[in-house]
């Protein structure tokens, strides 16, 4: 059952357009399954399973279908970090070494750095990915997990193995996607005295009812098998993979093995597994106010472009929020989006938009790396979605 109603009236010309995107991108094989779900002003106006939750066994996908969230782990994280601002447990602008007194990485010329919670939470602290290194980059010759793979590490152990890495800039001096929201979930457990998974369960999943959503698989049965883009169709990923290499670029290692893994360490940037439902309940949760778990001063802290005068690059129009991006410059960044839409997304294929001004919230997991998560699926949903709400108000009730 969904944490929301379905409405009854005034969806056909959305159930339409959106289902001709899902349609499409299925029979070109651009994908294997997907669960897709469309909020506006709290109203369910869309939601669907098609496609297969695992091809091979010709499991068709479910509306409460499970998926390895990646990188949509980092907005429950973030939410996470923020509670305990809201208690006074942590602070935005206090040094991070006050909760994490081991993690002191060196600037570039091997001075000590001072690096906040803002930073972190908005990836202006120095940081970086291992995959967005050469295969010998500092972070590979140091055995820093990305948080996907199957490393044997400890959280604590693969953040000082971090911290021994030197920052690639000062922070808030720039911007780079990195493993910041790992550093983060290391405080968070921290600040709140318990493991990370304890403490998300109980800042985030338990006080607003994510029973799908966790650190671990809730229910095996209805976990989605992996795809990775291939030609003609996605292939099954391996045990582990890389996707997303390129020439300079060691790409992302990924073995989907992880997520029943129970020692696998809570990575706060990408190792929690969940459902569609959960997530829309989150995102719309964060979008009203944020009310039990925020207030609205810090969910508009959280949705404010904390770089301003930064570059985001390849995101002309963006800048980066408290656990996402935010859309500055609708016009520059091409979108029909609202400007203080946020957004992010998952590698193992999801992708998310939040915009406040038209009170709506769309959510895709799919089981298909990269198309899911950055692919043309994305954009022609994004589109399908605001032709319709341009043409006709009444798509949705009000």
């Amino acid at each position: 059952m969904s944490k929301y109603e379905m409405n009854p009236a005034g969806t056909e010309a959305l159930q339409a357009r959106v289902d001709e995107v899902i349609d499409r991108t299925l029979s070109k094989q651009r994908l294997v399954g997907t669960v897709v779900k469309i909020a506006l002003d709290g109203k369910l106006g869309y939601s669907r399973a098609a496609g297969l939750a695992d091809r091979e066994s010709k499991v068709s996908m479910r509306e409460d279908s499970l998926f390895r969230l990646a990188s949509v782990t980092k907005v429950v994280v973030s939410a996470a970090a923020l509670v305990l601002v809201s208690r006074g447990r942590l602070d935005l602008d206090t040094p991070i070494d006050k909760w994490l007194p081991y993690f002191k990485p060196l600037l570039p010329d091997g001075s000590p750095a001072i690096i906040t919670l803002r930073q972190l939470m908005s990836h202006t602290a120095g940081l970086n990915y291992g995959f967005l290194e050469p295969e010998d980059g500092p972070y590979h010759r140091a055995g820093v997990s990305d948080g996907m793979d199957l490393s044997g590490l400890s959280l604590e152990e693969n953040l000082r193995r971090l911290a021994s890495v030197p920052l690639i800039f000062k922070p808030g001096t720039a911007w780079n996607y990195s493993l910041a929201t790992d550093v983060l979930g290391g405080i968070v457990a921290s600040a709140h005295g318990s493991t990370l998974s304890e403490a998300v369960r109980s800042l985030v999943t338990e006080p607003i009812g994510l029973t799908d959503t966790a650190f671990d698989v809730v229910d095996p049965q209805r976990l989605a098998a992996s795809y990775a883009d291939d030609t003609p169709a996605p292939r099954r990923m391996r045990e582990p993979d890389i996707v997303g290499k390129m020439e300079g670029v060691a790409g992302t290692l990924l073995d989907p093995r992880r997520a029943f893994d129970p020692f696998a360490f809570p990575s706060g940037g990408a190792g929690m597994i969940g459902s569609a439902d959960d997530i829309l309940h989150l995102l719309e949760t964060l979008r009203t106010g944020g009310k039990p778990l925020l207030t609205p001063a810090l969910i508009e802290e959280m949705g404010r472009s904390q770089t301003s005068g930064l570059t985001l690059p390849n995101s002309p129009g963006w800048g980066f929020g408290l656990g996402f991006s935010v859309l500055t410059d609708p016009a520059a960044a091409a979108t029909p989006q609202s400007a203080g839409t946020w957004r992010w997304g998952g590698v193992y294929g999801h992708s998310w938009f939040v915009d406040p001004a038209r009170k709506l919230t769309v959510l895709a997991l799919t089981n298909t790396t990269l198309e899911g998560m950055s692919g043309q699926f994305t954009l022609d949903l994004r589109d399908a979605v605001y032709e319709c709400l341009n043409h006709s108000r009444q798509v949705f009730e009000y």
